[in-house]
């Protein structure tokens, strides 16, 4: 399949690539991570400043006019150097919905200040008893006279510590696992209360446990239909999958490049262990499986835009053969640097961790095989 760049999706991916390899070399991310903070602000004002936070909108949302190649060019740079600042999140989650269900008065007042960078979005969509799915939700959100009363609470918030606001999934009508009566709101991070507990990720990002306790919500905090928001969910979810699909394209190929150069470099017996044959197959599985999640990665990428159940079954085709690339990878980067790959001091560790949770994110390869067999049965 010959698939061309135009000259403005080459320039987002030169503009990101080298903002990534000047400002998020090893050591600076070592430092982020590790800092009170978790991430950097002055980045992200800087993906703003040049437009990064907009590639992905239409002009008519304030944006530069991309879509779904700009974002998966953005994550693929965005793997290559592990970057933590909330992308997903805020611009593609939060605003996914805004574009694509959001009012004017909405977009003016949210949307606007994502691409700005002045607001940071974090999406509350999982919960402890839900796995991987997205209509099992125990968060209700019930009518208060012209608005709602959120009540519930939701896990592994990723970039909420970091968040302002809140994109939330609740169920306004019907049982807990029901595919109608869930709704989307926009939620104040700083509303009466919302409470949270922050933490640490493995993969060195931040999350946060977010409970909601009768939070008053005006009746324009609704993104979309009342009871119908579960189409919408899914679509923005399909979304981001396909964009860490992307994240994670990005991260195999630095992880087999750090693999290469190792075994180039370590001795036994005298010679270069990237002599020994067994090695040398394992490299080469490991440069097919990259090959194959770029192309599964555009593959995910330009199905976006089908009909429903077309873009389902080329999301969870992604999402399969990546994750399974990624833990192949991951764990043959591993087992190639011995001991040390599994240490602090080395990156091979960190893109090892990320692997392995993008392995999970958002449907583990399990989920999406069990999806995509449901889709395929539906003639």
């Amino acid at each position: 399949m010959d698939f061309n760049f135009s000259d403005e999706q080459n320039m987002v991916r030169d503009g990101i690539s080298r903002l990534v390899r000047e400002q998020y070399d090893w050591d600076t991310r070592r430092e982020i991570i590790a800092s009170e903070a978790g991430w950097r602000p002055e980045f992200w004002a800087q993906l703003a400043e040049l437009g990064m936070l907009a590639a992905p909108f239409s002009e008519e949302d304030g944006g530069f006019g991309g879509g779904a190649v700009e974002t998966m060019l953005i994550m693929e740079e965005f793997g290559k150097g592990l970057v933590v600042e909330p992308f997903i999140p805020s611009v593609v989650c939060a605003g996914g919905f805004l574009k694509h269900a959001g009012t004017s008065a909405q977009k003016e007042e949210h949307l606007s200040a994502i691409i700005a960078g002045e607001k940071i979005f974090a999406f509350a969509y999982a919960e402890p008893q839900g796995r991987y799915d997205l209509a099992n939700l125990t968060t209700s959100a019930k009518k208060d006279g012209d608005g709602y009363s959120l009540s519930g609470q939701k896990a592994v918030v990723i970039g909420a510590p970091w968040a302002s606001h809140l994109v939330v999934t609740a169920r306004t009508s019907g049982g807990q696992s029901d595919q109608s009566g869930i709704s989307v709101f926009i939620v104040d991070k700083d509303a009466d209360g919302v409470s949270t507990r922050d933490y640490a990720t493995v993969d060195g990002r931040r999350a946060s446990e977010v409970y909601f306790e009768n939070v008053s919500l005006p009746a324009e905090a609704l993104i979309g239909e009342l009871d119908n928001g579960l189409p919408l969910i899914e679509k923005v979810v399909d979304e981001a999958t396909a964009a860490i699909c992307a994240e994670a394209a990005g991260a195999i190929q630095v992880t087999n490049k750090m693999t290469l150069e190792y075994s180039q470099q370590r001795k036994q017996f005298g010679v270069p262990i990237s002599t020994f044959q067994v090695l040398q197959h394992r490299m080469a599985d490991m440069f097919m499986e990259y090959e194959q999640s770029v192309s599964m990665s555009y593959l995910a990428t330009i199905r976006l835009s089908e009909e429903e159940a077309e873009r389902k079954k080329a999301i969870s085709s992604a999402k399969v053969r990546i994750g399974q690339a990624a833990r192949f990878v991951g764990q043959s980067a591993v087992q190639t640097h011995g001991g040390m790959g599994v240490t602090d001091e080395t990156a091979v560790s960190s893109y090892f961790k990320r692997l392995s949770i993008i392995e999970s994110e958002f449907g583990s390869v399990d989920h999406h095989m069990r999806r995509h067999i449901k889709l395929s049965a539906v003639r």
